[in-house]
């Protein structure tokens, strides 16, 4: 499969790499497991040579015997003596680095913390002394969240404020998905759809999908829920080192938030507890769900619902993580038949969503949401505004044509058009054909 978009991150990586011309310079790139973090590193930005050093969970020692092969390898130098620490290593490298140019990717940085958790300050120290005498671009990729906005964004850790650049890798856009169908004589509407809902534009779902040729539902389906699938352990394998030992509440919300129970009020009257630490931090610190507000809301409004940012996380918690019986006693059959008969329902909102990553692209708006009042009455799809134009588009959105109304809409704007006076009103119903 071919290298697709990232030319923004290309463009930063590629600055980054000339400017180590002047001193070192350090990049860190952060993004969720699968999303592609590795694949960008790799492309070729720089004209000098790349060491790529990858932290397992394993010896110190034993790491840093692989790495010194890298580099002997890589920059055809020869290492003399038993190297036993990273930071032994890592004062090599910038040794080396005072006389040549060149790349130095360090991958799963997080990983140090099970590693040795005391190189983050050895390597802030050694960096400081050696940055403005020494030529290396340093590329730091991490994929756990809240360990690495810790590392580089509390400022209590050594190496806060070291990054010169900083790339937070997000998922392939729409306009990407669609491309990558149309070049493999797959594209329909409700393929695109069903694309987005299952790979969510993550690199690693989407490179198994066109490898198994699977494009529609029922053949992305068919490779997910079946015997040794890579993807029935998903979740667990994405989150569980993220919340620790509190997963299975964790887990609980994210489950409940995927079966539409979106408030606060709600999960804690089923869950019979406070969660609103939990929500909080699933936000701000794992950046796997955000708070939404109706547009036009006042920023205290307490008006808010919920929702998982990650398209395959939400159908991994709406129908694996809840069947995991079925999964338990290899029911597989009986679980598609499920998730088959929900699909209609559960794939509508992802129509919204997809309608709203459109308007996203098109640049033609300064907000973007949806609208709905108290109790969710008066709800409204996708409200687009224009604040510099003094324009508004209401739309619907429905899976099927039959099922949009006009009049409706018109009627459940009322309240929110009166915030906006002097604009433009434009209505507009939506559904798949409308792709």
């Amino acid at each position: 499969m071919k290298f697709y978009n990232r030319e923004d991150e290309l463009t930063i990586l590629k600055r980054a790499d000339n400017l180590k011309n002047i001193h070192s310079i350090m990049t860190i790139l952060i993004g969720r497991r699968r999303v592609g973090k590795t694949a960008l590193v790799l492309q070729p930005f720089s004209k000098e040579r790349v060491l790529y050093f990858f932290i397992s969970r394993k010896d110190e020692k034993l790491l840093c015997e692989e790495f010194v092969e890298e580099m002997k390898d890589k920059l055809d130098i020869p290492i003399f003596g038993n190297i036993k620490s990273f930071s032994e290593l890592f004062s090599l490298v910038l040794e080396v680095a005072k006389k040549e140019r060149f790349t130095l990717i360090i991958d799963e940085f997080q990983e140090f913390y099970k590693v040795n958790k005391t190189i983050y300050a050895t390597m802030q120290k050694l960096w400081d002394l050696n940055k403005k005498d020494t030529y290396l671009h340093l590329i730091i990729c991490g994929s756990v969240y809240s360990l690495m906005k810790k590392i580089f964004e509390d400022n209590k850790e050594p190496l806060f404020g070291r990054a010169d650049f900083k790339i937070d890798l997000q998922p392939l856009k729409v306009s990407v998905l669609e491309n990558i169908l149309k070049d493999y004589k797959n594209y329909s509407a409700q393929n695109l759809l069903d694309f987005f809902i299952l790979t969510g534009g993550i690199a690693k779902y989407i490179e198994l999908f066109v490898l198994y040729n699977a494009f529609s539902q029922k053949k992305m389906i068919d490779e997910i829920i079946k015997a040794n699938s890579l993807f029935l352990d998903e979740g667990k394998n994405r989150l569980i080192e993220e919340f620790g030992k509190e997963y299975g509440v964790y887990f609980s919300i994210l489950s409940l938030i995927a079966s539409s129970k979106t408030s606060s009020s709600e999960i804690e009257s089923i869950l019979e507890k406070n969660v609103s630490g939990y929500l909080s931090k699933l936000e701000k610190d794992y950046s796997i769900i955000k708070s939404i507000k109706p547009i036009g809301a006042k920023v205290n409004s307490k008006i808010q619902k919920y929702e998982i940012v990650d398209n395959f996380l939400n159908f991994w918690f709406r129908f694996i993580f809840k069947y995991q019986s079925l999964l338990e006693i290899e029911n597989y059959e009986r679980l598609k038949n499920i998730i088959h008969r929900d699909w209609s329902t559960f794939s509508g909102r992802f129509l919204e969503k997809l309608f709203i990553e459109k308007f996203k692209e098109s640049g033609e708006f300064t907000q973007i949401g949806s609208y709905w009042e108290r109790k969710n009455q008066n709800e409204i799809d996708i409200v687009a505004i224009d604040e510099i134009e003094k324009r508004i588009v209401l739309c619907e959105v429905k899976l099927s044509k039959k099922r949009l109304n006009y009049n409706l809409l018109v009627q459940k704007s009322q309240k929110l058009i009166q915030k906006y006076k002097g604009y433009e009103v434009g209505y507009r119903l939506l559904s798949l054909d409308d792709l």
